[in-house]
């Protein structure tokens, strides 16, 4: 018979985790990580068919932005500037060049997928937790628990991968020339950068917390309404 328990802790790193894990994916896939220089949309400069130099006739200024996969720029067209972002991923292969696709962030990226599979892994086994607390004779708290940290360390990697990216052509484009590594020049760190790094120092968090909700899951009050048979168990642990 399954027993659905459930307790302060255990539910607050439930929620936790799923949280954490959805805000890790999403940072992840944002293409705000790098905030690039001011510019006009599209061309500088347009050439008629006299070959004459002519304005684009924008004076719109925007700062384009990148992420691990993805960009957000404006698109134009013949003397007919876009006001919206495009935003869409600048990835076709993992082959690209290191000018395009910088080796770096290939590597970040990989990182970051295994740690967000890992934590996908800990959110499916956090609701799970509810009716089922033990896994192959170990707590499935603890098991998700040392998941968890490992997934962290995995992030952790790829996110010190991500700046030693910024040597590469491509980021020259967006931040300018003097861009290298850990050098971002005329670039700025977008939200999804810090929103990433919070979702790091959470993910360690609920790894810790994995500890707590356990012990509150295995108390003795429990145990004794376990005893009784009761199929649902509500404690204030």
């Amino acid at each position: 018979m399954c027993q659905v328990i459930i307790t302060c802790r255990s539910i607050f790193w439930t929620l936790l985790t799923i949280a954490t894990t959805q805000i890790m994916i999403a940072s992840v896939m944002s293409p705000q990580w790098l905030i690039g220089y001011e510019r006009k949309p599209g061309l500088l400069t347009l050439m008629d068919i006299d070959n004459n130099t002519v304005s684009d006739g924008s004076e719109d200024m925007y700062r384009p932005t990148i992420g691990i996969i993805n960009r957000c720029t404006r698109l134009h067209k013949f003397q007919n500037i876009l006001k919206r972002e495009n935003c869409a991923t600048f990835v076709r292969d993992f082959g690209m060049p290191n000018s395009q696709f910088p080796d770096a962030w290939k590597g970040s990226f990989i990182f970051f997928c295994i740690g967000s599979i890992l934590l996908v892994y800990t959110m499916g086994a956090s609701v799970m937790s509810i009716c089922v607390q033990s896994m192959c004779g170990k707590s499935i708290f603890n098991v998700s628990g040392l998941i968890q940290s490992i997934a962290g360390l995995f992030c952790v990697i790829g996110l010190l991968l991500y700046p030693v990216g910024w040597s590469s052509e491509k980021v020259k484009f967006y931040c300018g020339d003097m861009s290298a590594a850990y050098n971002m020049d005329m670039c700025s760190l977008g939200w999804s950068f810090y929103l990433c790094i919070f979702a790091v120092v959470m993910v360690f968090v609920c790894s810790i917390l994995s500890v707590g909700a356990e012990r509150a899951t295995s108390s003795r009050k429990v145990e004794e309404e376990v005893i009784e048979g009761k199929a649902l168990i509500c404690v204030m642990a």
